[in-house]
C-alpha cells in the first residue's frame, strides 16, 4: 500500500483495539511502530491501558489481564490485537466470561487475532462458546517490525473483511486425492496439549494445525505423544503441521529431528486414515496466514498446492 492509499483509507477499516492478555512486552517501542504500519493500513487504534504494564514476567497481574479483555470485548472495537504471547493465559481460563465473549465475537462480529500464548483463549473460546476467533499475526511480533511481510499482511486483511474464500501453500507430503472436511482448529502445539483433560479443549473431529517454537523435536514428539494417548489425534480428519522453529539439535539426538518425529506420527495415525502434511505457512515465523480459528473448511490437494477452502466469509 503506498502512502497516497494509506491516506484515503485513513480509519476506513474500524476501530482496532490492543491488549496485553499474557507476557509483558519487553520493547515498547514496538508497540509504537505496530500502532503507525496499523494506522497506514486503515485501522485507527486504540490501546488498552494495561499494554505496557509488567508484573514479574507477566503484562500485568491477573486480574489486570483478565479485565482487559474483558473491557476489549464491551468495547466498540471491530478488531482486538494480542501485543504478544508468551505466558499466562492459562491463568484466567475459569474467570473468563465466555457468555461477554461470545456475544461479542458472534453477535457484533468482533475479529479476536494472535497466536502463540493466545491459543489458550482461542481453544477455550471454542470449546466454551463454539465462536470463531482467528490464529494469525501480532503487534509486536509481526506488525512492530520495521518493514511488514507483505503476505502476512494481505492474509490478514482479507480474513477481517470476509474475502478470505481459501488459501494455499506448496506440500508435496499430501496423499493424492486429499479432500477432508471439518472444524479448523488449533495452533501451540504446547498449549493444545496443555489443555488436555480440561474443559478448554475443544472436541472437534476436524482439521487440527499445530506448531510450536524452541521445542526439540523428542519434545514435539512427547506432545504428539500425549495426543494420541488422549484421543485427539485419532478424531481428526487431517493434522497440518505449520513451523517448528528455534530449536537446536544436539549430538545426543543421533539423527533424531524433527523429521523423524513427523515420520513417526504419520506411522501411529495411518491406521485410522488420518494423513499428516506439512507446509502451512504459520507459527513463530514472519510469514503467517491469518487463520479463521473455529470455522468449517475443506482441506484439498491440487498438483502440489494444498488448500484450505472455507465455507462462507469471517468477519
Amino acid at each position: 500500500m503506498t502512502a497516497t492509499n494509506a491516506t484515503h483509507q485513513t480509519h476506513a477499516r474500524g476501530l482496532l483495539r490492543l491488549i496485553s492478555p499474557s507476557g509483558a512486552v519487553p520493547e515498547p517501542e514496538r508497540i509504537e511502530r505496530a500502532e503507525r504500519h496499523l494506522l497506514a493500513l486503515g485501522f485507527r487504534v486504540q490501546r488498552d491501558t494495561q499494554v505496557l504494564n509488567r508484573v514479574q514476567r507477566f503484562a500485568g497481574t491477573d486480574p489486570q489481564r483478565l479485565q482487559a479483555i474483558h473491557r476489549a470485548a464491551r468495547s466498540k472495537a471491530r478488531v482486538v490485537l494480542a501485543t504478544r504471547g508468551g505466558y499466562g493465559l492459562g491463568r484466567i481460563l475459569p474467570r473468563l466470561d465466555y457468555a461477554l465473549l461470545a456475544e461479542a465475537m458472534t453477535q457484533r462480529e468482533q475479529c479476536w487475532v494472535g497466536h502463540s500464548d493466545f491459543t489458550a483463549l482461542q481453544l477455550a473460546v471454542l470449546a466454551q462458546t463454539g465462536a470463531v476467533t482467528y490464529s494469525g499475526p501480532m503487534a509486536a511480533y509481526d506488525f512492530g517490525n520495521e518493514k511488514l511481510d507483505d503476505i502476512t499482511v494481505d492474509s490478514f486483511l482479507d480474513a477481517l473483511d470476509g474475502s478470505q474464500e481459501a488459501v494455499g501453500f506448496t506440500c508435496d507430503d499430501a496423499p493424492r486425492g486429499l479432500d477432508a472436511a471439518g472444524v479448523l482448529w488449533g495452533g501451540n502445539l504446547c498449549l493444545v496439549a496443555s489443555l488436555v483433560g480440561t474443559p478448554y479443549l475443544p472436541r472437534q473431529r476436524g482439521v487440527l494445525f499445530l506448531e510450536d517454537v524452541a521445542e526439540q523435536p523428542y519434545s514435539v514428539e512427547r506432545m504428539f505423544t500425549q495426543l494420541l494417548h488422549a484421543g485427539v489425534l485419532q478424531r481428526q480428519k487431517a493434522v497440518v503441521l505449520g513451523a517448528f522453529t528455534e530449536y537446536k539439535l544436539t549430538a545426543h539426538d543421533a539423527g533424531f529431528d524433527l523429521a523423524a518425529a513427523v515420520a513417526w506420527l504419520r506411522v501411529q495415525l495411518k491406521p485410522h486414515g488420518v494423513p499428516v502434511i506439512t507446509g502451512l505457512p504459520f507459527g513463530h515465523v514472519r510469514t503467517k496466514l491469518t487463520l479463521p480459528h473455529g470455522a468449517r473448511c475443506r482441506l484439498v490437494r491440487d498438483g502440489g498446492e494444498a488448500y484450505l477452502v472455507f465455507a462462507h466469509a469471517h468477519g
